[in-house]
């Protein structure tokens, strides 16, 4: 049997993750897919889907999507738009925002787009890692959304957004955590960046 690869695809949240994002880092150290919103202020389940579905097309291999903050919505939007694909093995969704809380609309008013976010099991597995003192999500809300998308949960401690603000441009955390879940959701014959 001949060894096939595992691709990254990098769903970045609002603004596109800057440069020193661990999501641009990790984009440049495992040659990972990015997706890039036409509009990424302003996001909206339909534009921001349709567009991580053109990047899962264009991108070989069997694939696990990462997404971070409004990332994750586009992520669970998506696979309630699309039903998942059978090349995804599964997703790390990070920091996911809660587009249903309006107190982030006051920093974050773009957010709105996202709401409802979806609360239906996702077609492939996942891991959600949260942070117990993230702004945009609280620890009750990520772990019921674990539930609803029958998926894995990890709390990040006191970690803020997981984001640079919250000093998580290198993330070797991250990086444990996506080791392990691509080795549970990988055959043995994947070689993993």
């Amino acid at each position: 049997m001949t060894a096939t690869s595992v691709n990254l695809v990098i769903v970045p949240g609002l603004g596109d993750s800057g440069p020193e994002h661990w999501q641009s880092l990790w984009t440049q150290k495992f040659g990972a897919a990015r997706v890039r919103q036409d509009d990424p202020d302003h996001p909206t389940p339909e534009a921001w889907s349709a567009r991580l579905q053109d990047v899962i097309d264009a991108t070989p291999g069997e694939l696990v999507l990462v997404g971070h903050s409004c990332g994750v919505l586009t992520i669970v939007h998506w696979a309630r738009l699309y039903g998942g694909h059978e090349r995804v093995r599964g997703a790390v969704l990070v920091g996911p925002t809660d587009a249903d809380q309006t107190s982030t609309y006051a920093t974050h008013p773009g957010v709105a787009g996202m709401a409802p976010t979806p609360m239906q099991p996702l077609p492939f597995p996942a891991l959600v890692i949260a942070s117990e003192s993230d702004p945009y999500v609280s620890m009750e809300r990520a772990q019921a959304f674990a539930a609803a998308w029958d998926a894995e949960f990890v709390s990040a401690g006191d970690a803020g957004h997981i984001n640079v603000a919250s000093g998580h441009g290198e993330w070797p955390d991250g990086e444990i955590l996506l080791g392990e879940a691509l080795h549970a959701w990988t055959p043995p014959d994947i070689v993993r960046f």
